[in-house]
């Protein structure tokens, strides 16, 4: 991601084979891209795929698709930690083991355009969906 005349172009290296989670990941990142200095993203480790720092918090970005719900056992949850974990479907969040730190939900949705719409959910969403 570069920062180019006021807007920011996003471009794929040539020799490299696209990730869609990294690309999903990418996409929930740009939702706070004038919050977060250009330089303080960086690759995360698996199961995340993006870290980023925000009001000195850092914030990983955690993909996952249906049926790889356990992976969040992997992630190791610090003090200043937050996750965003972005599922397929909104609902998926009920089979999940979440980690002991503050997570928000997303879901990415094409529906058929080159731009996705990122939508946010909160634990209090979640939980006021439940009753």
């Amino acid at each position: 991601i570069a920062d180019v005349s006021g807007g920011y172009y996003l471009g794929l290296d040539s020799l490299c084979r696209p990730d869609q989670r990294t690309i999903m990941a990418v996409w929930v990142l740009l939702k706070f891209i004038e919050l977060v200095d250009p330089m303080a993203h960086y690759s995360a480790v698996y199961p995340s795929q993006l870290f980023f720092l925000k009001e000195n918090n850092g914030y990983e970005i955690v993909v996952l698709y249906e049926g790889e719900e356990n992976l969040l056992r992997l992630l190791q949850p610090s003090e200043d930690l937050k996750y965003i974990i972005v599922l397929p479907v909104i609902s998926m969040v009920e089979q999940l083991k979440l980690p002991k730190a503050p997570c928000i939900f997303a879901t990415v949705d094409y529906r058929g355009n080159d731009e996705p719409e990122v939508t946010f959910y909160s634990q209090e969403d979640i939980n006021h969906a439940k009753k």
